[in-house]
Parts: structure tokens; C-alpha cells; sequence
């Protein structure tokens, strides 16, 4: 059950990740004329939000495939978690009105994809060793 706990973590951490970096795209334009005063400009840049995503990519994929290897072998959860990042990496792709949907969008597909890799592990009731599978169920 151990193994379990910390596979429960690193979805965790994704599903953290992602939602702070939506809130961070989210709230950026509400915050971009505070910034000069608090010398925090960084936070507008583009390769700021391209390292945290990156970040909350990499963190997705070891959580997503773990589970996935272990537990439940089911790609979805992995689908949803490519298609939110490509999505969120092209945030811009319908133009800076349309920004923060495209945002919303590709943040949910990726903590949906944490969330569906959580219950589908917690699901397997065979589970007690890293070694045993529930592709059968």
C-alpha cells in the first residue's frame, strides 16, 4: 500500500502544478501592472510559463506512466495529459482574446488526466505489491 501513497503524491503534485500554473496564466494580465513595483517582471515572460509547464509536463508523465505500468494500463489518462499540454503550449493558437480559454481548456485536460490516473489506481484492489497488475479487471 506504500507504493500506492506515493503514486497518490505525484498525482497530487501534477494536479498542483498544473492548477498553479493556470492560475498563474490566468491571473498574470490582473497582475502585469503590479510587477514593476514588486520587480517580479519575470513572471510575464514567456520562457517563465513555458519552464513551469514543462515542469508540470514532466511531473505528469512519470506520475501517468507509473500508474500505467503498475496499476491499470489504460492510455487515456495519458491522451488527456498530451493533448492538455499541446494545448496549453499553444495557448495563443486562437489569438490573445481567446488566451484564456485555451488556457482553461488545456489546465483541466491536465488535471483531469491526474484525476482519472488517481481513481484508476486507487480502483485496483490488487495492488499490494509493485509487481502485480489489474489489466485483467
Amino acid at each position: 500500500m506504500q507504493v500506492i501513497q506515493e503514486k497518490s503524491l505525484l498525482d497530487r503534485l501534477g494536479i498542483w502544478a498544473s492548477s498553479l500554473c493556470a492560475v498563474h496564466c490566468l491571473a498574470l494580465p490582473i497582475l502585469i501592472p503590479l510587477l514593476p513595483l514588486i520587480g517580479a517582471s519575470f513572471f510575464a515572460e514567456d520562457w517563465f510559463e513555458r519552464i513551469i509547464l514543462s515542469l508540470s509536463m514532466i511531473v505528469g508523465f512519470w506520475a501517468l506512466l507509473s500508474g500505467f505500468y503498475r496499476y491499470h494500463r489504460r492510455i487515456y489518462p495519458l491522451y488527456s495529459l498530451m493533448l492538455g499540454g499541446i494545448i496549453y503550449w499553444n495557448k495563443d493558437m486562437f489569438g490573445e482574446s481567446y488566451e484564456p480559454f485555451t488556457i482553461a481548456v488545456g489546465a483541466m485536460l491536465i488535471v483531469g488526466a491526474h484525476v482519472v490516473n488517481l481513481k484508476l489506481c486507487k480502483s485496483c484492489h490488487s495492488c499490494d505489491t509493485e509487481t502485480t497488475s489489474c489489466s485483467a479487471e
